[in-house]
């Protein structure tokens, strides 16, 4: 697999964004697995959902992430994606509840994520 960013579908509810992973190890593991369908969890203007299987490199393990990021959490073996601010967030951008990996960013607007917060469900997929 190239170096290149590796473009993918999230699929919530009625809102599709087009995004893209990283060319790092964590993130083609995820890229390898699409598509995938799991249950959506909430915690603030944050969506994860669990992923097992995945070896978390902790390339860019981080606190510090921005609305639109896309994050894998190794403890909690989740991917996250950040559309605002989280419960312990003190100013306008998100904070994780623990470090983690970034592994892509969603290209269009994140923010659009609220409109699907009815949904249980999350799709990722490959997009060409």
């Amino acid at each position: 697999m190239s170096d290149t960013m590796l473009p993918i579908r999230i699929s919530v509810g009625a809102v599709t964004l087009e995004a893209e992973l990283r060319p790092t190890r964590t993130a083609k593991a995820i890229y390898e697995l699409l598509p995938i369908e799991a249950d959506k969890h909430v915690w603030g203007d944050e969506f994860y959902f669990k992923i097992p299987f995945i070896k978390d490199h902790r390339e860019t393990a981080t606190l510090k992430v921005a609305v639109g990021d896309i994050a894998y959490w190794g403890n909690g073996q989740a991917v996250a994606i950040f559309f605002g601010r989280t419960p312990i967030s003190t100013g306008p951008d998100p904070v994780p509840a623990d470090r983690v990996n970034l592994v892509g960013r969603v290209t269009g607007d994140a923010a659009s994520l609220r409109n699907a917060a009815g949904a249980t469900r999350i799709r990722l997929e490959k997009a060409s």
